[in-house]
């Protein structure tokens, strides 16, 4: 999706709402991508059965043309039908991560072989043993919008914390940094089966009633039973009563989804790893999108970005070559 053009074809379709203009007439709201990319869509003249006949989350075929908008490239729906696209149609509508999936699944395994306490590393090897679940880590998005929201995403996020984190423990001797690594590589595990990614991103049944933060912290009650099951092991007093502390309360606070409040020094270390990540992928996706490479869009501000604060985010490097 690079610069103004006429474009036909099939796109995957999200968050699909009927709006209303100033005059009162119906329109369609969503968001429209492929693997290159998501971008906002509009559709001026839409009646309700045509709406109707849309998923909310899923594949349509489009007419339209591309525009920018408010500093914002955004695409101008002329016709919309749903759509099923074929296996070879599939890889060129979800977006995939650029980086080697077998090299980062590489650096994780290598970075959980630093842990030295033989109960972190005996959970460690349950979960990395767990064939299914492994391949699901690989292949999972992070998060069906907002950041690292394509296939892989989910184990470059979860790459990119360890990495952070096994540079700032060294900073900070008090704090125990098998926790950390471990509650890192453990926090978002349950996103394996909170979303669905077969085809659209979107939401399991799971996902909508439990949720991956409390699923996260079942699946290592399941895990720790496993490993005391099978190899006779008995954990620490409170070892993984902290460890699901650390998965409930990843997200900081209530009204952002945690089911508790980050209640240890390693809790609060990784809900600000955590934020750290997101917070600034999300950031640099708004203000320097790589399809701006292709298009000048104008303007030196995004819209409002109510992921971070509402903020209008700056979009020019001055430093930039």
């Amino acid at each position: 999706m690079g610069a103004p053009e006429f474009v036909r074809g099939i796109f995957s379709i999200a968050n699909a709402q009927m709006g209303q203009t100033r005059q009162g007439k119906p329109y369609l709201k969503c968001i429209v991508g492929d693997s290159s990319g998501e971008m906002p869509a509009r559709m001026w003249s839409i009646d309700e059965p045509t709406y109707k006949r849309l998923p909310t989350d899923g594949f349509v075929y489009v007419e339209g043309e591309t525009q920018p908008y408010q500093g914002e490239l955004q695409m101008i729906i002329h016709a919309i039908d749903p759509a099923d696209p074929t296996p070879e149609e599939m890889q060129q509508l979800l977006p995939v991560t650029k980086r080697e999936v077998a090299q980062m699944f590489a650096e994780v395994v290598q970075l959980l072989d630093t842990v030295k306490h033989p109960a972190a590393k005996a959970l460690a090897n349950a979960y990395l043993a767990d064939e299914y679940l492994m391949d699901a880590f690989r292949r999972a998005p992070a998060a069906k919008s907002m950041h690292h929201a394509f296939l892989g995403g989910l184990l470059e996020h979860t790459l990119t914390l360890m990495q952070i984190a096994d540079r700032v423990c060294p900073l900070y001797p008090k704090i125990n940094r098998d926790l950390v690594v471990l509650g890192l590589f453990l926090h978002d595990l349950g996103k394996t089966r909170e979303l669905v990614f077969d085809k659209a991103f979107g939401y399991s049944d799971r996902g909508e009633l439990i949720g991956h933060i409390v699923d996260g912290a079942i699946m290592l009650h399941d895990k720790s039973q496993q490993v005391m099951r099978e190899q006779s092991m008995r954990f620490p007093a409170g070892f993984i009563t902290i460890l699901q502390h650390i998965i409930l309360s990843h997200h900081g606070e209530p009204e952002f989804g945690a089911a508790k409040i980050p209640s240890t020094p390693e809790a609060i270390m990784i809900n600000l790893i955590d934020n750290l990540d997101a917070k600034t992928v999300m950031a640099v996706a708004a203000a320097r999108p790589e399809r701006t490479q292709a298009v000048e869009l104008g303007g030196s501000f995004t819209e409002k970005q109510w992921a971070l604060n509402g903020a209008k985010l700056y979009k020019k490097d001055p430093l930039g070559m």
